[in-house]
Order: structure tokens, then C-alpha cells, then sequence
């Protein structure tokens, strides 16, 4: 498996949950499973493995390879490049996109497949993911195609996020050691510039998305970023498999961040930590009053527009409270800031990245808001099923996948009166107490597990060997 992130070494969103916990579900199924990143400076900082109480042995294998352990034997390759990957951040900084980006990934990827033989590993399927990886099933069907030990190597590309595409201008082109043929619009080319994420979709073997929805909208022109034509050409050997959950890391039994842990069998906990927050926030403690709870990116894609056009008739009609965690758009900041000043007593703001007040968030909420206007596959909407908060979501990808009127609040139309009237509806159910704990106690039932989501992934890659 290649990828440019994986928790817990280097993380910048879901990619990494993702790379960090298929491996071992795919692991205990009985697949050797081996993965390759980049070694960033986080790596450096020799992180703390919480399952095991101890730190990360990481030894060197190479000149440039460094290897670590996860799980019970999953091997853990680190690339290293000082230049290219000794830096504060993966990708970028405060200015933007590092400008070498092309450089550093193709680099990462001619490596990776260059230390399989180095460390003497074969695999059958090379597991792709993201842009970052895009290029390895280029190299594979083009300089290494006459290169014995590739030949029966398969690929299987992922597609996380499709308007993430690593594009580049042509320039750049030879920095990738590619033929000049395959800047064409059956390669690399993309409106006159260079496209890592299509190069992945036009050479891998196999294509994954993140949610059987997700895989059919960016087939079209609203949500294929230009790339719907191909896509749907290979709509044959296209896939939406669901990204599981890690319920070691969400659980609110064994839950270290929360204020008290909780179960189906004793719900008053999980009121306890409505009370808890709202105390710590500077909220009205009131348990009549449906409490809000929003963990995102504050951005439009994830519907902040929505919220922040129709939060003051929510709390001004429906008495609801509400408490966001996250950062993004500048103009969502002032928006939030404006009306907490308003409504000190109703709305909690918090801007920067806070993990235990995101499972507290969780925990305490009685409705849990994610109207993304797309969203590939989505993890918060699982996370809160399992601390028995109830969705509320925007029918698309992957929250059409997992969430129904049977276990949250779905609105189809995306527009204000549609949100605001879902948001309505959740705090007319929240009043009938009878319904609520019904619809409570059945969000437990729902299982997101890694378990099924991996077997899913086996049965794809014993279609190509």
C-alpha cells in the first residue's frame, strides 16, 4: 500500500485514518500487508503508539529507507529525502502549495516501486491513494513495463476526494522521466497541463472510491471535476467501497477524552456530558434545550453556508444551542464570531484543532450537523452514530450511504429552507422524549466497522490476481 499520509505518523485528514487502519483489518483477514510513505519530519519525532503504551522502534533498512512495525507484523516503510520531505507540513505552508509538489511525489513514487526489490517484497496489488500515489501505475505500465520482477504486479488507485487532483503546469512535465507520448489526452494531459490523479485513473488496473454514491456522482459534470468522462469509461472497474470506523479510537465505553463514559445501557452518562460541556463552554446547562454539535472544516463544501445563514433563526425559533470545532474560510470565522457575540449563551466557537473536544463534542451533542454539499465518504456521521448522536445530513456520497430517516435526519434539496427545515424536524423529534430515546438507542445498533469494509477491498483485489 502507497499513500503520502497515515496516521499515526503523518496526518492532514481522512487519507491517513484510512492508510492507517485498512492495513491491520486486511492484516488480522490473513494478507501480508506492507505500506510505503514518505518520511516527514513528524516521523522524526518517533510518535506514541497508544494501543502498545510505548513508542515506535523505527530502524533502517537503506541508504534512504527506514522501516517500522504496526499491528502484529505490518511493516512500515519510510521513504526519506531530507529536501523533499524534512518540512513542516506535507504539502504546503501559509503561501500555498509547495511549488515542487510535482517533484516530491514523483519522486516518492519511482522510490517506492524502486525498494521493492531492495527489500526483496513482491506484492500482487500495489494499493494506490490520492494524487500523491498516482504515478506509480504509470511508471509500473511504462518505464518498468519490461522489468521482469513488475510484471505481474496489479495496481488498485483510490480515489479520497476527486477535487484534489495534483495538477501541474506543462513545464513540469519531463521532471517526471515520462515519455513525452503520454502527455496526451489518453495520458497525463489535462487541458493543456499535467494530471497525477488521472494518470492513476487511466493506468491502475482497478478504481476505488470511498462510497458506492460517491462512485456514481463523479461520473457526472456536477461532481466529476472534469474527469467525468473518463471515469464513466471506466465505470466497469470503478468501485464505492465505504470507509470503515475504528471503534478502539471511537468508543464512548472506553473513551479517555469524555467527561464520563457511557453505553446504551446507561444514557444518563451520556447526559452527564451534555451538562459537562455546556458548563465548560459557557452554555445554558438546559436539558430541554437540543444541544448542536458541528467538528469540520469551515468551509462551503461542508456547508457552512447553510449554517451560517440560518443559525440565528435556529436559535431564535427552535431554541436550539450549538457548539463548532474547526478551522477554515476566513469569512465563516467573522460569520460564527459575529453571533456568538449575540448569542453568548447558545453558541461555542472553537478554531483550532482540539481532539479530546472533538470526542467530547461528540459525546455531549444530541444532533450532530453535517450538511456537506458533497462529501466522498464522511466519518463523522459513523462517529456519531456510535456515541448515540443523531446525524443530520445533505443526501450525498457517502452520508446517503450511512444515514436514512431510520437513524438521522436527511434533507434532499440543497438550499436554506430545506436545511432549516431538517434542523425543524430534529428538534420536534428531540421534544417527543418516547421517539428520542428510540432513535437513540438504535444509532448504537449500526455497525461501520473496518471488518466488512476490508473484505470488500480482498474481494477486489483477488478479481485481478
Amino acid at each position: 500500500m502507497c499513500a503520502s499520509e497515515m496516521v499515526p505518523f503523518a496526518k492532514t485528514g481522512g487519507l491517513a485514518d484510512v492508510v492507517g487502519a485498512l492495513p491491520l483489518e486486511l492484516e488480522e483477514l490473513g494478507l501480508e500487508v506492507r505500506v510505503i510513505i514518505p518520511k516527514y519530519k513528524t516521523v522524526h519525532r518517533s510518535p506514541f503508539d497508544s494501543a502498545q503504551g510505548k513508542q515506535f522502534t523505527v530502524n533502517r533498512v537503506g541508504s534512504d529507507i527506514e522501516v517500522t512495525k504496526i499491528g502484529k507484523n505490518v511493516q512500515v516503510y519510510f521513504i526519506k529525502n531530507d529536501a523533499y520531505f524534512n518540512r513542516e507540513a506535507l504539502y504546503g505552508d501559509k503561501n500555498g502549495d509547495y511549488p515542487d509538489n510535482l517533484e516530491r511525489f514523483s519522486f516518492f513514487c519511482r522510490r517506492a516501486l524502486e525498494i521493492l526489490p531492495e527489500i526483496n517484497f513482491r506484492p500482487d496489488v500495489i494499493h494506490c491513494h490520492d494524487w500523491q500515489a498516482g504515478l506509480i501505475p504509470v511508471y509500473l505500465k511504462t518505464v518498468y513495463s519490461k522489468n521482469k520482477f513488475y510484471k505481474h504486479i496489479k495496481t488498485v488507485f483510490t480515489i479520497h476526494n476527486l477535487a484534489y487532483q495534483g495538477v501541474f503546469s506543462k513545464e513540469k512535465y519531463p521532471k517526471l522521466g515520462l515519455d513525452w507520448s503520454w502527455f496526451k489526452i489518453e495520458g497525463l494531459e489535462f487541458y493543456g497541463k499535467v494530471n497525477l490523479l488521472k494518470g492513476g485513473i487511466i493506468f491502475s488496473d482497478s478504481l476505488s472510491t470511498v462510497s458506492l454514491a460517491y462512485s456514481k456522482e463523479i461520473q457526472t459534470r456536477e461532481f466529476g471535476c472534469g474527469l467525468e468522462g473518463l471515469l464513466h469509461q471506466r465505470k466497469k472497474d470503478l468501485f464505492g467501497i465505504i470507509n470503515g470506523l475504528d471503534y478502539k479510537v471511537w468508543d464512548p465505553a472506553g473513551d479517555r477524552y469524555i467527561y464520563k463514559k457511557y453505553s446504551p445501557l446507561n444514557l444518563e452518562d451520556k447526559y452527564a456530558n451534555k451538562k459537562l460541556l455546556q458548563e465548560e463552554r459557557g452554555l445554558s446547562v438546559r436539558a430541554d434545550v437540543p444541544l448542536l454539535g458541528m467538528v469540520s472544516r469551515l468551509v462551503t463544501q461542508k456547508g457552512l453556508d447553510l449554517v451560517t445563514q440560518g443559525l440565528e433563526e435556529l436559535i431564535e425559533r427552535s431554541r436550539v444551542q450549538m457548539i463548532v470545532l474547526g478551522d477554515g474560510d476566513a469569512k465563516y470565522h467573522n460569520l460564527l464570531k459575529d453571533m456568538v457575540k449575540k448569542y453568548p449563551r447558545n453558541l461555542s466557537l472553537c478554531f483550532d484543532f482540539n481532539d479530546p473536544l472533538a470526542h467530547k463534542i461528540y459525546a455531549a451533542a444530541d444532533i450532530f450537523l453535517m450538511p456537506s454539499y458533497y462529501e466522498p465518504c464522511g466519518l463523522g456521521q459513523m462517529i456519531a452514530l456510535k456515541y448515540g448522536t443523531i446525524p443530520l445530513v445533505f443526501k450525498t456520497g457517502g452520508l446517503s450511504d450511512t444515514i436514512s430517516e431510520d437513524n438521522g435526519f436527511v434533507f434532499k434539496d440543497y438550499s436554506l429552507r430545506s436545511f432549516t427545515y431538517a434542523v425543524k424536524r430534529s428538534v420536534f423529534a428531540y421534544e417527543d422524549k418516547k421517539r428520542w430515546l428510540k432513535l437513540v438507542k438504535r444509532a448504537f445498533t449500526y455497525d461501520f466497522s473496518w471488518e466488512h469494509s476490508a473484505r470488500e477491498y480482498i474481494r477486489l483485489y483477488k478479481k485481478l490476481t
